[in-house]
Formats: C-alpha cells, sequence, structure tokens
C-alpha cells in the first residue's frame, strides 16, 4: 500500500475511532430515548379548599397535564433526558389568593419496574377571579448512566400530578360517571 492510499484512508478510519468514542449518534439518542408516560389516575386533579364540603362550589383548582415529552442526548456510559411538561390549571369557585402550587412527579423506572430516581415538584401558578386560567412549562434533566447501550431499553419514564388519597378517591369517582 502506498504512503498516498494511507492518507486516502486515514480521515475514514479516523471518523470511525473518534466516533466509538463519543457514545453515539443523535439517531441512537432518538432510538433509544424512554418515552415518557403518565400514571393512571394521575393525569387530572381536582383540588377542594380546605374544610368539610366537597361539591362544585368547594374547588378551588383543577389541573391536568396536557402535554409530555422527552428529548435525548447520548454521551459517554449516560443518557440526559430533557422531560417537558405542560401543566394546565383553572381555579374554582373558593380559588384562594395568592399562589397556587399544583403538586406533581416524575419517577425512572429501572428494568425489572423498582423507582431508580424519582422526585416531587410543584408547578406554581397566581390564579384568582380575574385570571381565571393558567398554563406552565415545567423542563428537567434527568441522567440515565449505562455500561452498554441496550441497557438503556430497561428504563421507563413516569410522570403524574400528586393527589392526595381524597383527591385520588374523588377523581376514581368522577370517572365512574
Amino acid at each position: 500500500m502506498t504512503l498516498n492510499m494511507y492518507l486516502r484512508a486515514a480521515p475514514v478510519a479516523l471518523a470511525l475511532v473518534l466516533s466509538a468514542c463519543g457514545g453515539g449518534s443523535d439517531d441512537s439518542a432518538t432510538a433509544y430515548c424512554p418515552a415518557p408516560f403518565t400514571v393512571q389516575d394521575a393525569g387530572r386533579l381536582t383540588h377542594f379548599k380546605a374544610g368539610p364540603g366537597r361539591d362544585p362550589r368547594d374547588v378551588e383548582y383543577e389541573a391536568a397535564l396536557a402535554g409530555v415529552g422527552a428529548t435525548c442526548t447520548l454521551r459517554r456510559n449516560r443518557m440526559d433526558v430533557n422531560l417537558i411538561m405542560r401543566v394546565a390549571v383553572s381555579a374554582g369557585p373558593s380559588v384562594a389568593a395568592g399562589q397556587t402550587r399544583v403538586p406533581y412527579f416524575v419517577r425512572v423506572l429501572g428494568s425489572s419496574g423498582q423507582v431508580v430516581q424519582g422526585q416531587d415538584f410543584t408547578a406554581d401558578f397566581k390564579l384568582s377571579s380575574a385570571n381565571p386560567r393558567g398554563q406552565s412549562q415545567e423542563e428537567l434533566t434527568l441522567t440515565l448512566p449505562f455500561n452498554k447501550i441496550a441497557e438503556l431499553n430497561g428504563y421507563r419514564i413516569a410522570v403524574g400530578l400528586k393527589p392526595s388519597m381524597e383527591e385520588l378517591d374523588y377523581n376514581r369517582r368522577a370517572s365512574q360517571r
């Protein structure tokens, strides 16, 4: 082989070597990016004011997940997941003055269904009778470690609003009607 042939082959060989070091391509990141899902009974939330009443006049706010998506970037032995959630909220007749805090959660599940990462958050709104609706876009970055890229197939991302037990029971009864 002549020097000229080596010089022509060198850029191709260098590109192959460098791509092996980087961790992966955009296609691989898309292929292995875990699609987030909304946990059953956690997509909507009706929150009541404090006290005994639980009829429609006692609703402080109603919230819903209006959309969830993710984009991913591969790095050496990890995938960075940019999670985007849209939370929509509507004031009820008993909305309190000041800040309305809508609780939500994010859980990363491993291949056997166990929670490997998880955290609770709040989406904050200023609702009133003059400003009865709001929507926020919540963005989080999650890091998923791996030794072999195929391990990424085992991850799932669960999201949802975080109702109290009373709110969960109310939501379940309302969905059966």
